[in-house]
């Protein structure tokens, strides 16, 4: 089972983990409660088989590895959406439901 999105975007949560965007093969995520491990708001990305967690708001790439071209789109789109990730880091931390974003397009 995934998440699911009612019609004003909103993402139900199941189990820990909401799907934010896609876009060009990556897929955003964020997990709920997930302020423990990294002490910071972040992001996981996953392009194929790898993954890499970057930071809100700067975009510097953590931990992981993902191709290069990659990594420029996502630290692009943190930079074009750093409100709405930042509100979705606040929401996910205190377990409330979080906002899809829109992909880079």
């Amino acid at each position: 089972m995934e998440n699911f999105t009612d019609i004003c975007g909103v993402i139900k949560k199941y189990k820990d983990m909401a799907i934010l965007s896609m876009f060009y093969g990556l897929v955003i995520s964020m997990f709920y409660g997930d302020n423990k491990q990294h002490k910071l708001p972040h992001i996981h990305a996953q392009y194929q088989n790898s993954e890499a967690i970057f930071s809100i708001p700067d975009g510097k790439m953590i931990e992981g590895s993902l191709p290069i071209k990659k990594v420029k789109l996502v630290q692009a789109w943190i930079v074009l959406h750093e409100e709405d990730l930042m509100s979705n880091w606040e929401f996910a931390t205190s377990e409330r439901n979080i906002f899809k974003i829109e992909p880079l397009r």
